[in-house]
C-alpha cells in the first residue's frame, strides 16, 4: 500500500466532495486525511486529501478530471522528498536553521547545493557536507550574475524549489520568471508593513509594540508576493531597533523554515496572489 496527495482546485459547485470520494472509493482507496475550503467571494473550492491503497497515478487523475468542472486543477502526488537549492549571501541564521532541520530528518527534502555571492557561509555548509558554491557578483553586472546562477540552478536536475535564507539582492524579473511560483523568501517583516530595506529601524521609528517575519512566494513586485506564513513576538519602548533585529532574527529562521515544510508537504495553493494552506 502506498499513499498519495491529491490537490484540487475547481470553480465551486454543489457535490464535489462526493464526487471525488466517490472515485477514491471506485478505486478502494481509503481516505486517510481530507480538507476543504471554499472562497466563495471568488466562487473557488480548494481541497487537498491523503489517501491510501494501490492505484495507478494517471488512471486516477484521469478519472477525476472526468467528474470535475472544466479548467480544473489537479495534482496526484506520491509523496518523496523534493528537490531545494538554497541561496544566502553573509547571515547564517536562517540558512543554519534549515540545514540543522534538515540533518535532523524533519523536511522531505534533498538539499542540492547553497549558492552565494559570498563564500563567508561555506564553513558552515560543509558541515553538512553539502555543495556550497560562490558565484560573486563583484565587478558583474546584475543581469550577468543571474545568468550565471541560473546556469548553475539549471545544471541540478529536477529543482522544486529555490529557498532565499536572506539572499540581500533584488532578483530581476527574469530569474523570478524563470522560476515561477518556486521562490520562497523570508521578509523581516510583517508584511504589507515597512517593506524594502532595513524594516527594523522603520518599524523603531514608527514605535511599533510587534515586529514579525513574512515568508511569501517572490513575484515581480518587491516583497508583495504570496504570503505562506507569518508570526509576531512583542517590544516596546526599551527595545532598539538593533535589540528588534537581534529578537527578529529568531522569528525569521522560525518562520522560513514553517513555510518550506508547508512546500515540501505540498499543503499550499496559490491563487490571485494570496495562498490556501492545509
Amino acid at each position: 500500500m502506498s499513499q498519495y496527495r491529491v490537490l484540487i482546485d475547481a470553480y465551486d459547485e454543489k457535490g464535489l466532495v462526493n464526487k471525488v470520494s466517490g472515485v477514491f472509493y471506485s478505486y478502494d482507496l481509503n481516505i486517510m486525511s481530507n480538507s476543504e475550503f471554499v472562497d466563495q467571494e471568488n466562487n473557488k473550492f480548494f481541497m487537498r486529501s491523503v489517501v491510501d491503497g494501490d492505484v495507478n497515478l494517471e488512471e486516477l487523475k484521469k478519472s477525476l478530471t472526468d467528474i470535475l468542472p472544466s479548467n480544473t486543477g489537479i495534482e496526484v502526488i506520491e509523496p518523496k522528498k523534493k528537490n531545494i537549492i538554497i541561496m544566502a549571501t553573509k547571515e547564517m541564521h536562517a540558512l543554519g536553521d534549515i540545514l540543522i532541520r534538515h540533518e535532523a530528518g524533519e523536511l522531505e527534502a534533498n538539499i542540492l547545493a547553497v549558492v552565494s555571492n559570498y563564500n563567508d557561509l561555506e564553513s558552515l555548509v560543509q558541515k553538512f557536507d553539502i555543495p556550497f558554491i560562490t558565484i560573486s557578483h563583484e565587478g558583474l553586472d546584475r543581469s550577468t550574475h543571474e545568468n550565471k546562477i541560473i546556469e548553475c540552478i539549471n545544471g541540478f536536475k529536477d529543482v522544486n524549489y529555490i529557498v532565499l535564507a536572506k539572499y540581500m539582492r533584488i532578483l530581476t524579473p527574469r530569474f523570478v520568471e524563470t522560476y515561477e511560483d518556486k521562490i520562497i523568501n523570508i521578509h523581516h517583516s510583517f508584511l504589507p508593513a515597512f517593506i524594502g530595506a532595513n524594516p527594523y529601524k522603520q518599524a523603531y521609528d514608527r514605535g511599533v509594540k510587534i515586529i514579525g517575519a513574512t515568508a511569501h512566494f517572490v513575484n515581480n513586485n518587491l516583497d508583495e508576493g504570496p504570503i505562506i506564513a507569518q508570526e509576531v513576538i512583542h517590544v516596546d519602548h526599551a527595545y532598539g531597533w538593533r535589540d528588534m533585529q537581534r529578537k527578529g532574527k529568531d522569528v525569521e529562521k522560525i518562520v522560513l523554515s514553517r513555510a518550506l515544510k508547508l512546500a515540501l508537504e505540498d499543503r499550499i495553493f496559490v491563487y490571485a496572489n494570496k495562498t490556501v494552506i492545509f
